[in-house]
């Protein structure tokens, strides 16, 4: 196995580890609660892919009233658009007036594992679940 390849599957694995964690805006506890910014954040940090950096702060409803792109923003600092994505890359999608919700590739077409606010807890579900079909979604990799 390449060092990406290996890299790639030591994202999903750690993802994975996240399954069950309540949703809860601006936290980063696994088991205890997580957003979908600060799971990509632990996630690729605890795998050595990138810094761990704070965000900042940033409103819950931020996409409603803005179109500041202020996620799709944090994955341009460490990676590049896709358009092919594979396991261990970023989905992003578009809710409200920007990109604001994001996930981890685990095959796609197919799975994301993502800290979903609608749901609760980080999940991983279909990449056009009920919640995601519809929105716009771009890819982002790390490598």
């Amino acid at each position: 196995m390449t060092a990406v390849a290996q890299a790639r599957a030591d994202v999903c694995t750690l993802a994975r580890q996240w399954l069950g964690t309540p949703w809860h805006h601006k936290a980063r506890l696994r088991g205890v609660g997580v957003d979908c910014a600060q799971l990509l954040i632990a996630v690729y940090a605890q795998a050595g892919v990138i810094e761990d950096f704070d965000p900042g702060d940033y409103a819950i409803d931020h996409m409603m009233h803005s179109d500041q792109e202020v996620f799709r923003g944090w994955c341009e600092r460490y990676g590049r658009p896709t358009d092919t994505p594979a396991p261990g890359d970023v989905a992003i999608w578009k809710f409200g007036r920007c990109y604001s919700h994001g996930g981890i590739v685990v095959a796609w077409p197919g799975r994301v594992i993502h800290a979903f606010r609608p749901f609760g807890e980080v999940c991983e579900t279909p990449s056009d679940a009920s919640r995601l079909a519809g929105h716009d979604v771009i890819h982002y990799t790390f490598w």
